[in-house]
């Protein structure tokens, strides 16, 4: 008998995109520390590199790689050098995104409008799209998709942001529903964080033009356990989506808001 407790997701392969910072870098470090050997991808390559090398230090498997989440031949190559690197995937989160915002729609360009559809959608449909064939010839996986409290209640200000993260929300569960008929052994899920500590709010109070001294100020008036969460708090709910703990969850959505959807 062995005291030795293997982690929730050992030897299980994850791909995390936007896993440069924030919450997609917590995903990819608890992943990796729960056993999962980790492709993190970014635009920003270097950054992806750091990340990568802090969870080889630890004594864990990682590789960066650049993707940009919009480009369809960039997903292909990123497919080609995961089963080239670890033969398998089983896990993809499809975290990247962006948050644009503005004081009236009507004052919203197109363009603008377009940019952070393909980042938020294009990018999850092309992430589901290229990895579905993958964890399909392995007998399964688990896809996690990250939407918002934005895609489950609305937000003024942050109109064309919340139709994105919308669209995750019920694009998940047509995935979920397809994978389920066909037998494949893959869940999707998505997962719907609240007021997070990260550089994403920065950019969100800058072009709604909301008035704001702070994220912890904004939190303690208006989330119900009085505070902001951390991109950990979000990474333990990944990990749980990932592993075969939540076997029997699929087309759901995980909540991680402290309480914000709840009123």
């Amino acid at each position: 008998m062995t005291n030795h407790q293997a982690g929730r997701v050992q030897n299980k392969v994850a791909l995390v995109t936007g896993a440069a910072s924030g919450i997609g870098r917590a995903c990819a470090e608890r992943l990796a520390a729960e056993g999962a050997r980790v492709m993190l991808t970014d635009m920003r390559l270097d950054a992806a590199r750091i990340a990568a090398d802090a969870i080889l230090a630890e004594g864990n498997d990682a590789v960066a790689l650049h993707l940009d989440v919009t480009d369809p031949d960039s997903w292909a190559r990123c497919l080609a050098a995961i089963d080239a690197h670890f033969g398998r995937l089983d896990i993809l989160v499809n975290n990247a995104g962006i948050a644009i915002g503005g004081p009236s729609i009507a004052d919203f360009s197109l363009q603008t409008w377009r940019s952070q559809q393909a980042v938020n959608v294009d990018g999850v449909f092309l992430g589901t799209k290229y990895c579905l064939p993958l964890m399909r010839r392995e007998g399964g996986g688990s896809i996690i998709n990250m939407s918002s409290i934005a895609g489950l209640v609305g937000s003024a200000g942050m109109a064309a942001y919340a139709a994105t993260k919308g669209a995750v929300r019920l694009f998940t569960k047509s995935i979920a529903l397809e994978c389920a008929q066909r037998r494949d052994g893959v869940r999707v899920n998505s997962v719907h964080p609240g007021l997070i500590e990260t550089a994403l709010w920065d950019g969100i109070f800058a072009s709604s033009g909301i008035q704001q001294s702070g994220l912890g100020d904004v939190a303690a008036a208006a989330v119900p356990l009085g505070f902001a969460g951390t991109p950990l708090d979000v990474a333990w709910g990944v990990v749980f989506l990932a592993s075969d703990e939540s076997r029997y969850m699929t087309g759901s959505e995980l909540v991680i808001d402290g309480g914000l959807t709840a009123r």
